[in-house]
């Protein structure tokens, strides 16, 4: 038997197993402001650059639009974020964050911290995290193509 079809030898079943983890680390801070782990990115995205086309937040998220779309409907039903024609493109919807949206960002504000120290051990301390960033980043950007 080859060890290359063992499943401890792939590296996808490792970043599987590892983002389906951290996502539920997410769980318990979020739960509470009833987010989930997706609408916490978006937020995120928005909080980096407000009022963004649906295409741009999909591009930013590595998602495709039909994704991200549901997704927004539910955040602005929550009253999250709004949703608008463009003035330029009415074809364009543009995302702003409500009021409620802007404000989730002080009450998240210990969110990083608390998921950063959750995965420091051995191997990932403060000062290898920027050396593991760019490893995911190659990776990424090699799926990607």
């Amino acid at each position: 038997m080859e060890d290359k079809f063992k499943l401890d030898n792939q590296l996808c079943f490792r970043l599987y197993t590892a983002s389906r983890l951290l996502t539920q680390a997410y769980f318990p801070l979020l739960s509470e402001y009833g987010l989930t782990y997706p609408q916490y990115l978006v937020l995120l995205v928005l909080w980096e650059k407000d009022a963004m086309p649906v295409n741009d937040i999909a591009k930013r998220l590595v998602l495709e639009t039909n994704t991200v779309t549901p997704l927004l409907k539910r955040m602005e039903s929550d009253g999250l974020v709004s949703r608008s024609k463009g003035s330029e493109d009415a074809r364009q919807m543009i995302v702003r964050l409500t009021p409620k949206g802007k404000d989730l960002k002080n009450k998240l504000s210990c969110v990083p911290d608390k998921v950063g120290a959750a995965v420091i051990c051995q191997s990932v301390t403060p000062e290898t995290v920027p050396v593991l960033f760019n490893m995911l980043d190659d990776i990424i950007l090699k799926l990607k193509g």
